[in-house]
């Protein structure tokens, strides 16, 4: 009875979904964040927790490639044969609810026309918030669905992010030293490092004056803070893209901001300095500068990837 209330309740939301067509730069803001509101009032769970699951989804979507032939048009969930019909169910992305249950599969009805469908949208969400609803908590969902420390921690961060502002747009994008201070910076990503071993350089080096301000680039929850001996003093935050921003070389920290804080695009999070090289405290070692890096988590591993021309465009914005 309990199924069958929530299948007609989200029956009803999808009957007045009105019909979006939004430009793809715009990623479909508008119908992606009415979707997630309709399910939350259909079956209880959070906006914020399904809408953290699809972005984490959105942002790793591209680098699976047993994803490629799932797409639609509001969502990016993409879930595996094996965890949609069964591991061992013959019936390739079986849509009969009968042989998935049988089988161990995880596939629901969501629109309540008989079939357990991959490539309609509602059935695939559906599915996805009956998951989480069979969990006592969205932690254990997660890490019960992925299986994986680092993506049961991003997308915890999204959702308290989602949660926090209460939208899913949050694109605003700041340079990460305030523009009314003198700086410069060139495009010396990839450069020979020696300290520590050879290595490249896995960012860009900000020039600035000891005590300019650094700022975040965007919205966003400090993962890490502290010590690191290449770093010195240095900050993680992480974005609503899997996006990792690493702050390197501070004089110091800005006021009591410390890890599980989530910032904004422009708020000041430290200091410029030349920390770093050494054990805690070791400075001077090189000019004065703010070492910005760029990583991102694909769902199996993170890297670095070039911060230039993204600084180049955040130039150019308005703070």
């Amino acid at each position: 009875m309990k199924r069958r209330f929530l299948i007609m309740s989200l029956s009803l939301v999808m009957i007045v979904l009105p019909s979006i067509i939004a430009n793809a730069d715009d990623s479909n803001h508008e119908a992606r964040m009415k979707m997630y509101k309709d399910y939350e009032l259909a079956s209880g769970v959070p906006w914020y927790e399904i809408a953290a699951v699809d972005q984490y989804e959105r942002n790793i979507y591209k680098f699976r490639e047993e994803c490629k032939d799932l797409k639609y048009d509001t969502i990016s969930i993409c879930m595996i044969n094996e965890r949609w019909s069964g591991p061992e169910n013959p019936y390739y992305y079986d849509n009969d609810s009968y042989t998935i249950n049988l089988f161990g599969g995880i596939a629901k009805d969501g629109d309540g026309d008989g079939v357990a469908d991959i490539n309609n949208e509602h059935d695939v969400m559906y599915t996805m918030v009956e998951y989480l609803r069979s969990f006592d908590d969205f932690e254990g969902a997660i890490e019960a669905y992925y299986q994986k420390e680092q993506a049961v921690m991003v997308i915890k961060e999204i959702a308290s992010l989602f949660e926090h502002f209460d939208t899913i747009v949050l694109d605003k994008r700041s340079l990460p030293v305030s523009k009314r201070y003198s700086y410069s910076f060139q495009d010396n990503y990839g450069a020979a490092r020696s300290w520590g071993g050879a290595r490249s350089h896995e960012g860009i080096d900000i020039f600035a004056c000891y005590s300019t301000p650094v700022l975040s680039t965007a919205y966003g929850v400090v993962e890490i803070m502290g010590w690191n001996d290449y770093g010195g003093y240095r900050i993680g935050i992480r974005d609503i893209y899997n996006t990792y921003q690493y702050y390197a070389h501070l004089q110091g920290f800005e006021g009591d901001l410390k890890e599980g804080d989530i910032v904004e695009p422009g708020q000041v999070i430290g200091y410029v300095g030349s920390t770093g090289y050494g054990k805690e405290g070791t400075s001077g070692k090189f000019p004065p500068h703010l070492h910005f890096g760029l990583y991102k988590y694909d769902g199996r591993c993170e890297w670095a990837f070039n911060p230039y021309p993204h600084l180049r465009r955040w130039e150019k914005e308005k703070q």
